[in-house]
């Protein structure tokens, strides 16, 4: 018997709700309830610095203005630092874990590393260093970034593909350089936090943006050194604006709250944001 379907939607309450918010979240609230299965709701409020109470109240609100009810109790990443610590730890004693002590600039200013989707792949100055420097800069540097060791995992775990829509899809992960999993200002990064959690809370779909389509190379590798389940995964298109760009908040994207408060009815914003039934 197939497992259960149980999809989520997981902003960070950094700001309001948008349009491509909508459709995310529609993304996986109508997979699920199509499936008869379950839609959950998790907060990543790990950033300190930028999440802030009342935009966790406005997601819900927006949600259920929206029509878009969630099963379960609300998951917040801030309360579950615990079980990112125990992953981190794992991959640590499995030596797949390095220090890194360079600044941003120092990355750009190491040239050579091409821009990929998610930016300049680190070009692993740090997994260079010899176990004395290396031991001299952590006892000054004790809240360095912790970076994953790409290629020792691929060594380790393969290129995992994964079930994308129903057909077989890969990336390779290496082309993403060795990703940081933590930093002092945050505890986990958004690549072990959300891996984690979606083993956590059993989700079965991962529905998102086509933008973290080769994100998921590096999830699968995650799931497979730590041992974890490997949903399916759907990339959706992304909604854009007048120009082309993609809608986010940093470029003040028309919000929920914004078109409720302009008299849009449910269906009008849900009908902008592409979510068609199919």
């Amino acid at each position: 018997m197939p497992a259960p379907v149980v999809t989520r939607f997981a902003p960070s309450p950094t700001g309001h709700l948008h349009l491509g918010h909508a459709r995310s979240a529609w993304e996986g609230w109508h997979a699920a309830r199509e499936a008869g299965g379950r839609f959950l709701l998790r907060l990543e409020d790990i950033d300190r610095g930028r999440c802030r109470p009342g935009f966790d109240a406005a997601i819900r609100e927006d949600l259920a203005w929206l029509g878009l009810g969630w099963d379960g109790a609300v998951r917040r990443q801030s309360e579950h630092l615990s079980d990112y610590r125990a992953a981190l730890d794992r991959l640590d004693a499995a030596g797949l874990l390095y220090p890194c002590f360079c600044t941003r600039r120092d990355i750009h200013a190491a040239g050579g590393a091409p821009q990929g989707e998610l930016g300049a792949p680190y070009p692993g100055t740090c997994r260079r260093l010899g176990a004395a420097e290396r031991a001299e800069r952590l006892a000054a540097a004790p809240d360095c970034a912790l970076r994953l060791d790409v290629g020792a995992a691929v060594g380790r775990a393969g290129r995992p593909g994964w079930d994308e829509g129903g057909r077989p899809a890969t990336f390779d992960p290496a082309l993403l350089g060795d990703i940081v999993l933590a930093r002092k200002e945050f505890p986990a990064s958004y690549h072990l936090a959300v891996t984690v959690d979606d083993a956590v809370q059993g989700v079965t779909l991962v529905t998102r943006g086509e933008d973290l389509f080769a994100a998921t190379a590096i999830h699968r590798l995650l799931q497979e050194l730590l041992g974890l389940p490997a949903p399916r995964y759907r990339h959706h298109p992304l909604l854009t604006d007048a120009s082309g760009r993609r809608l986010a908040k940093r470029d003040r994207a028309a919000t929920i709250r914004s078109l409720r408060e302009a008299g849009r009815s449910p269906a009008e914003v849900l009908t902008l944001a592409g979510c068609e039934a199919r």
